[in-house]
């Protein structure tokens, strides 16, 4: 698959796409790239601060090019901050590539993502704006997963062993 990262990682907040996105390079031996980490690096800002300072809105522009630069520069292991996949061009750049939807549940996310202030989206209710932000991206995350993974319950090492046997990687 030359041309196109290995693996791309979709999911919500918090289920660890940064961990296991790291855990699946190193297994592949491939490079690995956070989108959410490049937008922090270009603008030398926290995202939280660009939610704040910025909007939404001017966060997803900045995510979508973001992600459109990772998608054609990338040939490793590509992990998506979790909105990403609202954007329609993002997700027709998502088609035919090799995309992992790692999933949890909402009893899962609160344990991961508590009351952290540094969640702009999760600052007020995380139970009810978690559920809310499911239930207007998990069809977006499905449409666009070649598999999906669970991690609940989950250590990192076996949401990595699982991403491997669903996308039928080898390990180098």
């Amino acid at each position: 698959m030359s041309g196109v990262p290995a693996v791309v990682l979709v999911g919500p907040m918090g289920v660890g796409k940064s961990t296991v996105g790291r855990l699946l390079a190193e297994r592949l031996g491939a490079g690995y790239r956070d989108t959410d980490e490049d937008i922090v690096a270009a603008g030398g800002r926290t995202i939280a601060e660009i939610f704040v300072d910025d909007g939404e809105a001017a966060f997803r522009a900045l995510e979508k090019a973001a992600v459109r630069a990772a998608l054609a520069e990338h040939r490793g292991v590509v992990a998506l901050g979790g909105g990403a996949v609202l954007d329609a061009d993002t997700r027709a750049l998502l088609a035919g590539q090799r995309v992992l939807y790692l999933s949890m549940e909402v009893e899962e996310a609160v344990k991961r993502t508590g009351l952290n202030v540094a969640r702009p989206l999760l600052a007020v209710n995380p139970r009810k704006q978690w559920r809310e932000l499911m239930e207007a991206r998990r069809h977006l995350y499905e449409e666009v997963a070649t598999a999906v993974v669970a991690t609940d319950g989950r250590t990192p090492e076996e949401v990595a062993q699982a991403a491997l046997d669903a996308l039928e990687l080898k390990q180098v």
